[in-house]
C-alpha cells in the first residue's frame, strides 16, 4: 500500500532537481568560454543577444589559417588569431584605425543580405608608406545575427607587400638594366659615327680621346653583363650549401690583399680585428666577393670631405640571438665605416638589383656614380647559398654597420659525436 506522502517526497524531488539544473546553467553562462591567451584582445563581456555567440566567434578566428579577426561594431577587436597576432603585432590597431578601414566596416555593417542570405562582403586595400611601404587587403562580412550594437564583423587580411615589392623590382629591373646599357651604348654610337664623319679628318688627340671614352664605356657594359651574369649563375646552384671549411684568417689575409691598395691614401684607414680559432663552412672566392663589395661600398659612399674614412673589419663568434635559430652556431663578421650613414628608408630596398642612393652633390662621392648597383644584390645572394644573413644598422651622419651571419663549421668533437 503506497504511503499517501509519496507524490509530496516526488514533487519535491522534482522542484529540487529543477531548482538545481536551473542554478547550473545560470553559472555556465556567467563563466567565460573558452580559452583565451593572455595576450590576445579580448572585451569585458561578450556581446549580449548575438545569434552566434561569443565563444564560438573566437574559435572561428582561431580556425582560420589565414589571418583573421572579429570586430565589434565600433571597430574594437574582439578576437584575433594567432597569425594575424605574429604578423602584425603593436601595428594592428593602427592599420585598423586607418580612414579606408573605417569606412570598410561601415559598410560591412550595413550590408544588405544576398541571395543566400548572407551579408554582402565588404572589401578595401590599405597602403602605408611609414616605416616602410606596406599593402594590406581588407575582407569584411559581418555575421549573421544581430544587428547595431551587438554586430560582429569577420576581417580576413591578406598582406600583399611582398608581391607589389616582387613587382617594383621587376619593372624596376627592366628599367634599370635597359638604361645601364643603354648609357655605354649611345656613347658609343656616339662616338663611332662622329669618327666615321670626320674620316681622315679627325685630328690625333681627338681620336686617342674618342678611343679612350669608347675603351671605358665598354668596359663598363662588359662589367654589367657579367654580373648579371654571375647573379644568375648563383640563382641556379642556390641549393647547393657550401660545405667547405674556410679559416677566418685566410679569409681576410685573401681580402687584404686585394684592398690594400686602396687604403694607400691618407685619408682612408682599414683596421681588421679577430677572435681565434674561427671556422665557417663557406665558398673561399664567394666569401671574398662578399667583403670585397661591402668594403668597396664602405670607400665610395663612405668618404666625406675633411674626415678621415675608417673602415673596420671584424670577425667574432655570434651569440644565439643573433643567429637563425638558437641552436646553430655561428660567426658575425662586420664591416664598420663613419661615413655619412644611411636614412632608414633606403635599409629594406639596399640589396635590391640597380637601387642605389643618390650620394651628396661634392666631389667626394664622385666614385658612387661609377658602380653597377648589383653589389650589394651578388652579396645577398652569395649570403642566402651560404645560409647566412645580412641586415644594416645606420645612424645618419656618423656611419653604417654591415651585420654578415655565417654557419660555423662543427667543432671536432661535434664531428667525432656525429660519426
Amino acid at each position: 500500500m503506497a504511503s499517501p506522502l509519496l507524490p509530496e517526497i516526488i514533487t519535491a524531488i522534482c522542484a529540487c532537481l529543477a531548482l538545481t539544473g536551473w542554478a547550473m546553467v545560470w553559472h555556465l553562462s556567467r563563466r567565460p568560454h573558452g580559452t583565451t591567451r593572455p595576450d590576445s584582445p579580448r572585451p569585458s563581456a561578450p556581446p549580449p543577444g548575438s545569434v552566434l555567440p561569443f565563444h564560438e566567434a573566437t574559435l572561428l578566428v582561431d580556425t582560420i589559417p589565414g589571418m583573421a579577426l572579429i570586430l565589434g561594431s565600433v571597430g574594437q577587436i574582439m578576437a584575433c588569431n594567432e597569425a594575424a597576432r605574429t604578423h602584425y603585432g603593436n601595428s594592428l590597431g593602427a592599420l585598423l584605425r586607418h580612414p579606408t578601414a573605417h569606412s570598410t566596416l561601415h559598410s560591412a555593417l550595413h550590408a544588405p543580405p544576398m541571395d543566400d542570405g548572407l551579408p554582402a562582403p565588404c572589401s578595401t586595400t590599405i597602403r602605408l608608406d611609414v616605416p616602410v611601404k606596406c599593402s594590406v587587403h581588407l575582407a569584411m562580412r559581418r555575421l549573421p545575427g544581430a544587428a547595431g550594437r551587438n554586430s560582429l564583423v569577420l576581417v580576413l587580411l591578406h598582406d600583399r607587400s611582398l608581391i607589389q615589392a616582387v613587382d617594383r623590382m621587376r619593372a624596376d629591373f627592366v628599367a634599370h638594366a635597359s638604361h645601364e646599357l643603354r648609357t655605354p651604348l649611345a656613347s658609343l654610337t656616339g662616338f663611332i659615327d662622329l669618327m666615321k664623319e670626320g674620316g681622315d679628318q679627325t685630328d690625333q688627340t681627338s681620336h686617342t680621346l674618342y678611343l679612350e671614352i669608347m675603351s671605358q664605356q665598354a668596359t663598363r657594359m662588359q662589367r654589367l653583363i657579367d654580373r648579371l651574369l654571375y647573379l644568375s649563375q648563383l640563382e641556379m646552384k642556390g641549393h647547393h650549401h657550401p660545405r667547405e671549411e674556410l679559416e677566418a684568417e685566410e679569409l681576410f689575409a685573401l681580402v687584404l690583399g686585394e684592398v690594400t691598395p686602396r687604403f694607400q691614401h691618407d685619408s682612408r684607414r682599414l683596421t681588421v680585428t679577430q677572435e681565434d680559432s674561427l671556422t665557417l663552412l663557406a665558398n673561399r672566392d664567394e666569401m671574398v666577393q662578399v667583403l670585397l663589395n661591402l668594403i668597396e661600398n664602405a670607400i665610395r659612399y663612405g668618404t666625406m670631405p675633411e674626415r678621415t674614412l675608417h673602415v673596420r673589419l671584424h670577425a667574432r663568434r655570434a651569440t644565439p640571438a643573433e643567429g637563425p635559430t638558437s641552436s646553430l652556431p655561428g660567426l658575425l663578421i662586420t664591416v664598420e665605416d663613419n661615413g655619412p650613414g644611411i636614412a632608414a628608408h633606403h635599409l629594406p630596398r639596399l640589396t635590391e638589383r640597380f637601387y642605389r642612393i643618390t650620394p651628396p652633390s661634392d666631389s667626394s662621392h664622385a666614385e658612387a656614380g661609377q658602380g653597377t648597383g648589383l653589389g650589394l644584390a651578388i652579396v645577398r645572394q652569395i649570403l642566402e647559398r651560404h645560409g647566412g644573413q645580412l641586415h644594416f644598422t645606420s645612424t645618419v651622419g656618423q656611419g653604417t654597420t654591415c651585420h654578415v651571419w655565417l654557419p660555423a663549421a662543427p667543432l671536432p668533437q661535434d664531428q667525432a659525436a656525429g660519426k
